[in-house]
């Protein structure tokens, strides 16, 4: 298929497209290089790329494909916070708009990378696709209002499907420490202290990167109908942990680290846990490969042979929020993250003609 994927240089991007390609597929990429540069290790393999914003997409622009796949968000609960109409402009508007633009341009198969933080404050139940709804920030209400509105586009011509990430893991290209495995592991090799912000008894659904963008091509591959207009978590069932517990898996891989909780941390009460049942009785042959405990490891070695350092840690490169703070002071995005002219990226490389 040629397939469009947004948010392609981003941390769950990097990692879709190259399992993309080596399923055959003709990959085309979106981006607005939020985070261009800042990447562990080598850069990116280059691919065919729009620079957009998404919020400038046009009908023209989606001519040609057979599937997009839209990952491209202000992505976190902190990020999402810094300017709420923007992020409910980026994560909620534009992301309709996008599939309303394909459904005109004719393009048949629209997978949405939703998330699990719609589930929001749930506590020990273990919570199916057909589970009440319950965000508590901007970020996990902007993902309820997509799958509400891109669901109404749903016909014989245009095929959408939404796949609720637990919360991501693992070594990607684009590196990210704002999420809660690959953060415990960061501090635990930077500082020799694994830090529990919380009083570590939150639940957390766990997903390896390359796990759920496998599940995206399971969900490309299947027939329309056997997946059409439906929603799925994407994780394994039995990985759902306590913080706590995946702060003990940090320290035992992490030889000679601590585990300390942070003063007067408390319950967060973004805290969940998820049935990934749903996809594996629709798309049998889709079975995650990895643990959170592998997955670890993974994180442990690959820091280690990259150089990883206490000021990489601190630092804005691998945080999204930091990185997107340290753009507007530099004055190159201004207050609704658009790309000021002046201090705008260069083009991309391999940069497409729509």
């Amino acid at each position: 298929m040629r397939v469009l994927v947004t948010g392609h240089n981003g941390y769950i991007g990097t990692v879709m497209t190259r399992l993309l390609r080596e399923a055959s597929h003709d990959v085309t990429g979106l981006d607005t290089y939020y985070f261009e540069h800042c990447n562990l290790g080598p850069e990116p393999t280059d691919i065919p790329a729009l620079r957009l914003d998404l919020r400038d997409v046009r009908e023209e622009h989606l001519a040609g494909f057979d599937a997009i796949i839209h990952l491209a968000a202000l992505s976190n609960d902190p990020l999402g916070n810094l300017n709420a109409d923007t992020t409910y402009a980026i994560n909620h508007r534009a992301a309709v708009r996008l599939a309303q633009r394909a459904k005109a341009a004719g393009v048949r198969r629209f997978l949405f990378a939703s998330s699990c933080s719609l589930y929001g404050v749930a506590g020990d139940e273990m919570l199916s696709e057909g589970a009440a709804f319950n965000p508590i920030t901007p970020y996990g209400e902007s993902k309820v209002l997509v799958e509400r509105d891109v669901k109404a586009l749903a016909d014989d011509h245009f095929s959408p499907v939404f796949l609720r990430n637990a919360t991501v893991y693992g070594l990607s290209p684009q590196l990210r420490l704002d999420v809660v495995v690959n953060n415990l592991v960061g501090v635990a090799l930077a500082t020799g202290e694994i830090l529990v912000e919380s009083d570590g008894t939150p639940w957390r659904p766990l997903v390896h990167v390359e796990d759920f963008c496998r599940a995206f091509l399971a969900v490309l591959h299947a027939p329309p109908e056997q997946v059409h207009n439906e929603a799925f978590n994407v994780g394994r069932t039995e990985e759902n942990y306590r913080v706590s517990e995946l702060a003990e898996f940090v320290r035992q891989a992490a030889p000679g680290t601590t585990v300390r909780y942070a003063e007067g941390g408390g319950p967060d009460p973004r805290s969940y846990r998820v049935s990934c049942d749903k996809l594996a009785r629709t798309l049998p042959e889709f079975r995650p490969r990895w643990t959170v405990r592998q997955g670890i490891e993974q994180l442990v070695a690959g820091y280690r042979a990259s150089g990883f350092s206490t000021d990489e840690f601190h630092g804005p490169r691998y945080f999204r929020i930091k990185r997107i703070q340290e753009l507007q002071h530099e004055g190159r995005l201004d207050t609704e993250l658009h790309w000021t002219s002046r201090l705008a990226p260069q083009r991309a490389p391999a940069e497409v003609t729509p």
